[in-house]
């Protein structure tokens, strides 16, 4: 087994036991199992899925941070993370509509590039929430 932890700035979001951890990178995702090799790797905005003994899954929307992999230990320090049961729908939605109204806006006038990223990485988070809250079904 696996000692799996999701950590954010606020608190652990997890901590247990899992045959398999599912993650995002930022060069794209991928799987760790019982005696993976040593690893460290940026995460990008996405879904962990850990897998629990007996078939069950947990899965958690995490938007960018890290991930240790030593020893059958999975250590995810997270910016923000929160398990698809959790997640506010409506919140989600109006952080949507809030981000893609700030991107055009920005694109109107011409914004600075950091405000246009700021308003897309905004998106991205509340669309992967969406995504993820549906996925629960």
């Amino acid at each position: 087994m696996i000692r799996t932890n999701i950590i954010t700035p606020y608190g652990a979001v997890y901590e247990g036991l899992a045959t398999g951890v599912n993650l995002p990178g930022t060069e794209g995702a991928f799987e760790v199992k019982f005696n993976h090799a040593s690893l460290m790797s940026m995460l990008d905005i996405g879904k962990i899925i850990v897998r629990e003994k007996g078939g069950k899954e947990e899965v958690f929307s995490v938007n960018g941070g890290f991930v240790e992999v030593n020893d059958n230990r999975v250590t995810v320090l997270a910016e923000s993370a929160e398990n698809v049961r959790d997640i506010d729908l409506e919140r989600a939605r109006v952080a949507r509509e809030k981000a893609t109204a700030k991107i055009k806006d920005d694109k109107a006038q011409k914004a600075a590039q950091d405000e246009v990223l700021k308003g897309e990485l905004a998106l991205r988070r509340a669309i992967n929430r969406i995504k993820l809250h549906e996925l629960k079904r």
